[in-house]
């Protein structure tokens, strides 16, 4: 789709201060825009700094592949900057013995990964096991591994990009709720009257978005929903681990690991819901980790946070009406494809084209659709 008309804006807010928002402010204001960046907590303060942490290129659809590809290339651009480090680590996802669903899966999208240019490639499960001592193979049918992929901490990325937006001429204010205004386009800080008015307006408040758009007459068809993880004290020898007959990951971190998944396939309230870990969550998950790696988890920390759902599983990024913008819907694939993601709805905002699969007027923004989980294989 292509975004706008012939008229550039140069004045823009952009709403929420993630992964995606801080992204989309500094590439606008790098292009010349003149930014106002308004969240209602801290930096970084909402899902994205609940998220896993885990990057990869593995799409076995051309778009997603091609946008994954560019946000990892832009994460290693920014790796080393501020406190921001991205740790290269292979990606293995894996279907246990019995699954067939999901091994003849597997088996399917490494060829099509391939076609798109990943470097993926069916894993030997010997010669995996060989490399990590502490990863438990013997019930699985198959694996498959990304070597392009890493892990990084979430809550470093959105400072530093607020930090290269403000340098770049953006006004970041932190701690600003604010409502939106289509009439004119523009936002209206909380406790105060009159309307600040933008040439366009970017709606990237992660699970709040649809709250936002709705006080506006703008309906979208996203849904929240919660997902949870937990830290450990254990220093284990493993890749990034997805097993999808179990339904949970693993990766290496600071705290020696993290783990998790626990998603709840019903929608939550984007104010009204429990940031805490459930108990069989964290039963289920350490049940797991002892599964896939041998040891019954030491856990330090439990959490839970929200990500964001569509009909298709696809985002929502893009103009819904003239000049007010959105970007949602990541399936849990948000933190992830962010610096692309913030790249591509910036350069739309400026006059460019957008992805068009993405195009949020793809929907009327009422439908009825259940909630899936992002990191499923089918």
């Amino acid at each position: 789709m292509t975004g706008g008309d012939s008229d550039i804006p140069e004045t823009v807010a952009v709403v929420g201060g993630g992964a995606v928002g801080t992204t989309a402010a500094y590439d606008l204001a790098r292009d010349g825009a003149d930014v106002t960046l308004f969240e209602a907590g801290d930096i970084a303060s909402g899902s994205t700094g609940r998220a896993s942490g885990i990057c990869y290129d593995a799409f076995a659809e051309d778009v997603d592949a091609a946008v994954a590809q560019r946000a990892l290339e832009r994460f290693r651009a920014f790796d080393g900057q501020g406190d921001f480090e991205l740790s290269p680590w292979p990606y293995v996802w894996l279907a246990r013995e019995g699954d067939e669903k999901r091994a003849d899966a597997i088996r399917e999208q490494v060829p099509r990964m391939q076609k798109h240019g990943r470097n993926v490639e069916l894993a030997d499960l010997e010669t995996l096991e060989s490399e990590f001592s502490d990863l438990n193979l013997d019930d699985v049918a198959v694996a498959a591994v990304a070597h392009d992929a890493a892990h990084v901490i979430p809550p470093t990325y959105p400072p530093l990009l607020a930090e290269k937006a403000a340098e770049a001429g953006a006004t970041v204010r932190t701690n600003t709720p604010v409502a939106l205004s289509t009439d004119p386009t523009g936002v209206v800080v909380d406790g105060e009257d009159e309307v600040a008015e933008f040439d366009a307006v970017l709606v990237a408040a992660g699970a709040h978005s649809k709250q936002l758009l709705a006080a506006v007459d703008v309906p979208i068809a996203m849904k929240p929903y919660r997902v949870q993880a937990l830290t450990a004290s254990d220093e284990l020898d493993i890749p990034i681990c997805y097993d999808a007959t179990g339904g949970f990951y693993l990766r290496p971190h600071p705290d020696g690991l993290l783990a998790g998944d626990g998603t709840e396939e019903v929608e939550s309230d984007p104010d009204d819901w429990n940031r805490d870990a459930d108990d069989w969550f964290v039963s289920d998950v350490s049940a797991g980790v002892e599964h896939r790696a041998g040891c019954s988890p030491d856990v330090e920390r439990t959490w839970a946070g929200l990500c964001t759902a569509t009909p298709d599983h696809d985002p929502l990024l893009g103009e819904l009406r003239d000049g007010l913008y959105v970007a949602t819907g990541f399936q849990g694939h948000g933190f992830m494809r962010s610096p692309a993601l913030g790249e591509a709805i910036a350069a739309q905002i400026r006059g460019g084209e957008g992805i068009e699969p993405f195009d949020p007027t793809r929907f009327d923004g009422d439908e009825e659709f259940e909630i899936v989980e992002g990191m499923d294989v089918e």
